[in-house]
């Protein structure tokens, strides 16, 4: 499983992801693209799950056509302590969330 971390979550929340090859929009080149854009570029390049913090998201693009598992992730805010601990849930998340599903994370 390729996984994204979308411009919103910091990259160094990668760490929190054990096991997890992990990219980011800026790894990829696409940190201009919008979110139906990168879901696009992201099925094009073989990821298959992107983690989030972008609760309108789900609302915004229809993620069961995109074939992108989507992982929301809901903290008070984006910053990296406050991420850091829901990482071991988003790993679990990551490995049963089906394609073109969302699922929610939270503390």
């Amino acid at each position: 499983m390729r996984v994204l971390l979308d411009e919103c979550v910091p990259r160094r929340f990668r760490k929190a992801l054990p096991g997890v090859v992990v990219s980011t929009d800026r790894d990829e080149g696409w940190t201009s693209l919008r979110n139906g854009e990168l879901l696009a570029a992201m099925r094009t390049a073989g990821f298959t799950t992107l983690v989030t913090v972008d609760r309108n998201l789900t609302f915004q693009q229809h993620i069961a056509a995109s074939g992108i598992a989507v992982i929301v992730m809901h903290a008070v805010t984006n910053r990296l302590p406050e991420l850091v601990p829901l990482g071991p849930r988003v790993v679990e998340a990551i490995g049963v969330t089906p394609f073109g599903a969302r699922a929610r994370v939270s503390s």
